[in-house]
């Protein structure tokens, strides 16, 4: 999946599946909120309508008769979205796993062998009923086996696996902070060109994480 096919996957529709049940916390956790959905839709929108917007530019610059329309706006730089969602966050040994409510997404973080931060996006299949664990894969002392929609996916697909080693506790669901910084510039005739922007959780330890759209990497900080 190309950065920018995986961009609007997770931005496009995140007010689609605000309603999803999946891998994270139980059913009865499971209660997306008015705030939430509205948070989560109002950055699909303005994300949608930034790549509208360069496609189209895009466009009128490849036209040599094409006469560019300029709209000066007071401030058009987008404000950042700011709201409070429910996330699951899970703890692996080279790295993490996040569930976010809204869009039904698991957020897996890990490294690759440069020191690279890579933030791979994956739509979360769990349907209740289905198995939530493997009896048969037992994990070493102190260590877990992830279960839910986290479990699903760590088994199924063997690089995930791989890159994120065994949890080093259980799954845990809460309500954090989150926001979406808008990329891009204003130019010199008060344009906002839009680009990607970034998007930032905080764990239920503390930590603040960031997610780059530009380069799908991650970083993390008080």
């Amino acid at each position: 999946m190309s950065k920018m096919r995986s961009v609007i996957c997770l931005l496009g529709c995140l007010a689609l599946l605000a309603a999803c049940q999946g891998g994270g916390p139980p059913p009865a956790a499971q209660t997306a909120t008015a705030e939430a959905e509205a948070l989560m839709k109002a950055v699909a929108t303005a994300y949608s309508l930034a790549v509208t917007a360069t496609a189209a530019q895009a466009e009128t610059d490849a036209a040599p008769t094409a006469t560019p329309t300029i709209t000066a706006t007071p401030d058009p730089m987008p404000a950042p979205v700011v709201g409070s969602i429910y996330v699951a966050e899970q703890r692996f040994e080279n790295g993490w796993m996040f569930w976010l409510q809204p869009n039904g997404q698991i957020w897996v973080l890990t490294e690759d062998a440069a020191g690279r931060k890579i933030w791979s996006v994956y739509d979360d299949s769990f349907v209740e009923g289905e198995a939530e664990s493997d009896p048969l894969i037992i994990p070493p002392e102190s260590r877990f086996q992830p279960v839910r929609g986290f479990g699903k996916l760590w088994r199924e697909n063997p690089e995930v696996r791989q890159a994120l080693g065994w949890a080093l506790d259980t799954e845990r669901g809460h309500t954090t902070r989150y926001e979406y910084h808008h990329g891009g510039t204003v130019n010199a005739e008060n344009q906002y060109l839009p680009a990607p922007g970034y998007h930032q959780v905080r764990s239920v330890a503390g930590p603040l994480f960031r997610f780059n759209e530009e380069s799908f990497t991650w970083e993390s900080g008080n």
